[in-house]
């Protein structure tokens, strides 16, 4: 209740812009590096997904045209 009460008089540009930008400033390097590890980790699972089906993609194409010749 104490942070309530000292934002209470305080006027609606402190709470809205100085205190957001305050701490932008403060963990903007950790806000940065959380966001670059996140877009990395996702495009590594892109990635890996694009390669799984390529491989499942062309797995599939193998068999089914092997399975039709009738010589194995």
């Amino acid at each position: 209740m104490a942070v309530r009460e000292i934002f209470a008089g305080m006027p609606w540009w402190v709470k809205w812009v100085a205190v957001p930008v305050i701490a932008i400033v403060v963990f903007g390097g950790l806000i940065a590096s959380v966001i670059g590890f996140v877009i990395g980790l996702i495009f590594k699972v892109l990635v890996f997904v694009i390669l799984v089906g390529g491989l499942v993609f062309v797995v599939r194409k193998f068999m089914s045209s092997s399975s039709s010749r009738g010589d194995w």
